[in-house]
């Protein structure tokens, strides 16, 4: 390939926004040459590279803005540890049908269980597979909300929370709402049924929402919309960060 071509390639992927072929053109046509390639085979080469790049950005740009506290993955769930919990079901999830179906997760059990764990990866998973994510406290959405509403701004702040195709509400249930507060979750969960997923992970039985949203009539009408189509997992077994409290515990004590 001359100079004058290469340079003339980079200068129009450039304008067609192909920023990989641009800085690799030379690399792309040592590799098509040493292979013998053919023409399609070589626009093949390029095309895909270039949309696994673009991919790849887009995935850590969505995981940037997600908020999400790590970018753990199902792989590194210890499913052994909770002998009541189906692996089963972690795999369905870990489908995302329920993401293109707009339906939902939930996710229960006592402090500890890796609750927030499997909610993180499916997001991870989510975002990998080009959906957009976010990720809030039950608490930290109603203060913003409640912030926003105090300063005529409620509209365009429940836009934070309806835009993403999946929306990860940690802690549901780790204090108690006002009925104003308990409005706003509502308003939340109504505006995305059927048009998002939620992924919620909550310390409290359903039976129990009652006394979390301080109303049971706005309670019932959360859990009609957000159980409609939902999957739910109870995770019932020993903490993880009691297990791994413990560990360090024994290997003080050995030291010692």
């Amino acid at each position: 390939m001359s100079e004058l071509t290469g340079s003339r390639i980079r200068s129009t992927a450039r304008k067609l926004g192909l920023p990989h072929l641009a800085e690799t053109v030379d690399e792309f046509a040592k590799r098509a040459d040493e292979a013998k390639m053919g023409y399609l085979d070589f626009l093949d080469l390029v095309l895909s590279e270039e949309c696994a790049v673009r991919d790849d950005r887009r995935f850590r740009q969505g995981l940037r803005l997600s908020k999400l506290p790590h970018h753990k993955t199902l792989d590194e769930y210890d499913v052994s540890f909770q002998p009541e919990l189906d692996p089963r079901k972690v795999k369905d999830l870990a489908t995302l049908s329920f993401v293109e179906a707009k339906a939902n997760a939930a996710l229960l059990g006592p402090p500890g269980v890796g609750k927030i764990h499997i909610a993180v990866a499916l997001a991870v998973a989510a975002c990998r597979a080009g959906y957009s994510i976010y990720i809030t406290s039950l608490d930290d959405m109603v203060r913003n909300l409640t912030a926003a509403e105090a300063a005529g701004r409620l509209t365009s702040k429940l836009g934070t929370y309806l835009r993403p195709s999946v929306l990860v509400v940690d802690e549901v249930g780790y204090q108690p709402l006002e009925r104003a507060e308990a409005n706003l979750v509502f308003q939340v969960i109504s505006k995305r049924y059927e048009r998002g997923s939620i992924i919620l992970t909550s310390n409290k039985t359903f039976s129990e929402w009652g006394q979390v949203f301080g109303d049971e009539v706005l309670a019932t009408a959360i859990l009609d919309r957000l159980l409609h189509h939902c999957d739910v997992i109870s995770i019932n077994g020993p903490s993880y960060r009691l297990k791994n409290r413990l560990k360090a515990i024994e290997r003080d004590n050995e030291v010692a």
